[in-house]
Formats: C-alpha cells, structure tokens, sequence
C-alpha cells in the first residue's frame, strides 16, 4: 500500500511538477540532518509555505517514501526518484539514497503542519476543524501561521477559535503587551482548560506585570461564572429530562389510581412492554425497510400505545376488575401480574438486555460551554412529554370519554347513577393509562437500557408523583414530576445518588405528613365514603 502511495505521487510529480512553483532546497537540507530538531523545524516551515508542493512532501515524509540521495531531498518508492524541492523525476538513482527514519515526535508534527495547511481551505468547516485541532497545542512553529489565517478569516465561528487560539499562544509571548491582549480575550471562553493556562500566572514569579495579573484574575473570574451558568443549565435540563420520564410514567397511573383507587404494581412492566414493543418495530424496520430505518421510532410511538393499552386491558378484564375495593389484595395481584411479564419478556427475547439505537436525527446534542452538552434525544423526550400531556388534557377536558372520567374520579355512585356506564370507564381508562405507560417505555428506550427488570426503577418514582402531586390530577402529576426530577439532579451534584434519593424520600414523608391530600386536592368518592 505504501509503494502504491508512494508511485501515486511519483506520478503526480512528474506530471504537475513543472506548472507548480518549486521549493527553495535550501529549506529541505534540514531534513539531510541527523538532529531531529532540525527535522521538526523544516516541518514547521513547510506547514507555514502551506503549498501544493510542501503538502507533497510532508505526505511523502509521512509515507516514509522521503529519502536523502545525491545531495539531495528526494521521493522514492524504491524503483524512481524525483527531486522533491522541484518536482522533477531524475534520470538515476542515486547509489547512496537514504530513506529518512520518521519517529512518533515528527508525525506529531506533520498532522499539525497538515492541519495547519487546512487552515486555508475554502471549506468553512474544514478550517474550523483545524482551528480546533491546533487550539490546545499552540507553539511557537504553529503561532505565525494561526495569526495568518486570523489576519483573513472572514467566518464567525472560525474566527472565534481562531482568537482563543493565537490568544493561548500569546500569553506566553514575551511582550507584556501581547499577553495582556490574550488574557483580555481570553476572559470570553468557556474552555475549562483554560483555566489550568491563567492560573499560574497569577504568581509574580510567573507574571512579573501586575496589569497582566488583574487581567488574568478578571479572566479567571468571567470563565468560572461562564461555567458556573452553563453547569447550571445542564443540571436543570438533565432534571427536565428526568421529571418527563416520571411524568410519562406517573400519568397514566395518576388516571387509573384516580379512577379504580388500584394500586397498580405492574403499572412499570407496562412501560417494559413498551419498550420491547419499540425494539420490536426497530428490528421489523431494520430487516424489511433498511432504508427507512430511521423513521421506525415514529412508527413505534403507536405501536407501543396500542400493545401497552391491549396488556392493560387484558389485566384488567381478567384480574382486576374482581378485586375493586380491595387494596391489599389487588396490590398482590398486581405484583404477580408484574412477575408474570418480567417472565414473559424474559422468555421472547432473553434475560440480557437488547440494543434499541437512537435514530440519526436524534443523535449528538447542543455544545454549550466547557464540556456541557444537551443531548438531542433528551430534548425530543422533553418535547414527546408536552405533546402526550397535551393529548391527555384534551382527552380529559374536551371529550365525553374525559366527561366520563373525571365524574366517577369525583363521585362513582352518582356518576352511575346519571348513566355513565362506570365498568366501561373502566377498562378503557386502565386501557388509556396503560397506553401511556408505553409511550413512557418507547420514550426510555432512547436513553436507557431495554430489558425484562427495566420498570421495577420507575414504579416507586411513578407513585411518589401521583402522591405528591395529587391523586386524579395532571396538573398535579406535572408539577411533581419536574420538582421531584429538579430536585434530585441538584441533590446528586453534592450529596450523590444514594444520598439524594434518601433526601428526596424523607422529604416526600414530610410532605405527605403535611399535606395529605397532595399539591392539588381532587374531592374524591374516597375522601367521600
């Protein structure tokens, strides 16, 4: 392969060589050297020319095909040799041809010269590549040729790394002058790396001008705040995320529990049967629509709905609606209905867990500053959790179905004896409840792993935000689930996981101890009776 690379480029020389502008051989005598110092610099300085001609031999160099023979830098691929300076092929091979040793230090270097060479393609994202490629090892050989392509960088967001770059370079420049700009420019990044390079200089030993120092304070100053704001987005974001899985779980429960007063148990296997059913759709896609295969997750979305909601009312029908009134013994039921599709889903696709992939426009996120980044799968799981509260308030409110609900919610007998066929509710208000527990389930499947256990995690958090919030209500179960979210995401930034979740209990403990009936009271046939 190498010879093959190498004869590419012999005859690309012979045939370009005499309509491009030769190199001065005197800047590649420094490869003739055994110093490899010497070596680095012509390196430097071929990136700095940044020509077709110095792109040639740093390509060769890298192939190992740049060689020493008759006083002269040649390219030789072991049969024929030209003249790298002029791009002429030679005659004859020189009998004394030497390939030249390139060690880890001089491809270190060619991949900079090369990058450095980008800096000037037409491309605007080629050249903000290899801005960024550059920025966290500017020297002294790349400083002259980033200040160069600043000097005529005519893009916004190369500009700005361009800036930060030479800024990096500069305060360690010997001119007080020029390291004052770069502390002064480099107050706008949000780098947290950048803070290792101001610190130091805070020491007179090491920053001898006090106007420099203040400088630097002032830098160290803006870029902490900067990312003090961007952690604590992050953080608040990362607690949205959280309460929209919550909410996802708690609503369809918030509708059964407020409906039958069934402390449903199975209510998170319902979400497990939803992400199965998404993983499902993602394979049928996969094997008979390879090409759409980014569009199996908006398929999977009513899929989940429906198999969710048929399960739901299957338990229902069959177990449940002969235990109303019971609590303790629909409680157990449940739980064993819970063991039961564990075990189910352990038999059709295995105890491990399976593979469901994010579709490509969910993949990457939004890059604020330093290393906060918002994935986009958690942003379209934030948006996917408005849409179903929406659905679900339109429902309730809008619809004889909601009409229905909300009245046995409120007084079961008196809603049956208006007419309102309560048996019916129902079933489809367990079916609608577990529906959306499968919409919570294709939704933690893009960010979680699928597997048998998966909702045994999310029934306690489910059930603390239908308490919280209120049995029977949605506004309720939205304010439970982003406060209780919130909340644990800004407890594990200072006491950890374990210690969070033991806060956020005692918390709810009190809370109930407090207010018993929730954050919004909801006059039920319980409270009634």
């Amino acid at each position: 392969m190498r010879s093959l690379i190498t004869s590419v480029l012999l005859g690309l020389c012979c045939l370009f060589g005499s309509a491009h502008a030769a190199l001065d051989p005197a800047v590649l005598q420094g490869f003739a050297s055994e110093d490899f110092g010497e070596r680095l610099a012509v390196i430097g300085q071929l990136g700095q020319i940044g020509d077709e001609d110095a792109r040639r031999v740093l390509e060769a160099l890298e192939n190992d095909s740049l060689a020493i023979g008759g006083g002269k830098v040649l390219i030789y691929d072991g049969e024929k040799a030209i003249d790298a300076a002029s791009g002429v092929a030679l005659e004859a091979v020189p009998e004394d041809i030497d390939t030249l040793t390139v060690n880890n230090r001089m491809r270190t270097a060619i991949e900079a010269a090369k990058a450095g060479m980008a800096l000037f393609s037409t491309d605007p994202t080629v050249r903000l590549t290899a801005a960024t490629r550059l920025r966290d090892g500017v020297d002294a050989t790349t400083l002259p040729l980033l200040e160069k392509a600043l000097a005529s960088e005519q893009d916004a967001a190369v500009h700005e790394v361009l800036t930060l770059a030479v800024s990096r370079g500069n305060l360690g420049s010997g001119e007080a002058a020029k390291r004052l700009s770069a502390a002064i420019a480099l107050a706008d990044s949000g780098d947290p790396s950048v803070l290792a390079l101001l610190e130091p200089r805070l020491d007179a030993s090491v920053e001898p001008d006090a106007a420099v120092r203040a400088a630097v304070a002032d830098a160290i100053r803006s870029i902490e705040r900067r990312l003090a704001v961007a952690g604590a987005i992050g953080t608040v974001f990362t607690g949205l995320s959280l309460g929209s899985i919550l909410l996802l779980a708690a609503l369809g429960l918030a509708i059964t529990y407020g409906v039958m007063g069934v402390i449903n148990m199975a209510h998170g296997e319902l979400l497990m049967v939803g992400a199965y059913a998404t993983y499902v759709i993602q394979g049928l896609f996969q094997k008979y629509l390879p090409g759409m295969v980014d569009g199996y997750l908006l398929a999977a979305i009513p899929v989940s709905f429906l198999v969710a909601a048929l399960v739901g009312v299957l338990m229902e029908r069959t177990v449940i609606r002969f235990l109303y009134g019971r609590p303790l013994e629909s409680l157990l039921a449940t739980w064993g209905l819970s063991l039961v599709l564990i075990q189910t889903a352990r038999t059709l696709f295995g105890p491990q867990n399976v593979q469901v992939d994010n579709p490509s426009w969910m993949s990457g996120g939004i890059a604020l500053l330093g290393d906060t980044v918002l994935p986009w799968n958690r942003v379209v799981i934030i948006g996917f959790a408005a849409f179903v509260l929406v659905l679900i308030w339109l429902m309730m409110q809008k619809t004889r179905l909601g009409m229905f609900v909300r009245a046995v919610t409120q007084n079961r007998s008196m809603a049956g004896c208006v007419g309102v066929p309560t048996a019916r509710v129902d079933t489809l208000a367990f079916a609608i409840g577990a529906g959306v527990a499968g919409l919570g389930g294709c939704a933690l499947s893009q960010i979680a792993n699928v597997g048998p256990a998966m909702g045994q995690g999310y029934i306690v958090d489910a059930f603390m935000v239908v308490v919280v919030g209120g049995v029977g209500q949605l506004a309720g179960a939205v304010w439970a689930a982003m406060g209780l979210g919130l909340i644990a995401k800004f407890l594990e930034g200072w006491t950890g996981a374990v210690v969070a979740k033991i806060v956020v209990l005692v918390f709810i403990i009190v809370f109930i101890q407090k207010r018993p009936q929730g954050l919004f009271a909801l006059k039920g046939r319980f409270v009634e009776s």
